[in-house]
């Protein structure tokens, strides 16, 4: 009464099927771990992610110029949120600089 399968009696089309359902289950899982890692935090989340002192963070909250949630008297970062916010804080080359330069000269006609 042995029913367990190898996978020489298997076909191809049925391994592959198997293999398929397993990766999908798999990564279904991974996205689901992904959107629960998006970390909600205090202070403390704010500064690893960022490197910045406390005094620099709140700071920046005065002036609302950093992404947080305030509820009360607490303060919550998201990790994602500050991430993006870093992201979009890029500075442009003077390469990038003097093509919008040249862009914008040759748009007026000179």
């Amino acid at each position: 009464m042995n029913d367990a399968i190898t996978f020489t009696q298997l076909s191809s089309p049925e391994i592959r099927k198997l293999v398929r359902e397993e990766l999908e289950c798999f990564f279904a899982d991974k996205v689901h771990q992904k959107i629960d890692k998006d970390e909600l935090g205090g202070i403390g989340l704010a500064m690893e992610v960022t490197g910045l002192a406390k005094a620099t963070i709140y700071s920046h909250v005065s002036r609302r110029s950093i992404p947080h949630k305030k509820r009360g008297k607490f303060l919550y970062f998201s990790k994602s949120e500050l991430i993006d916010w870093i992201n979009g804080g890029r500075r442009k080359t003077h390469e990038e600089i003097n093509l919008v330069a040249q862009e914008y000269s040759t748009a007026r006609g000179r």
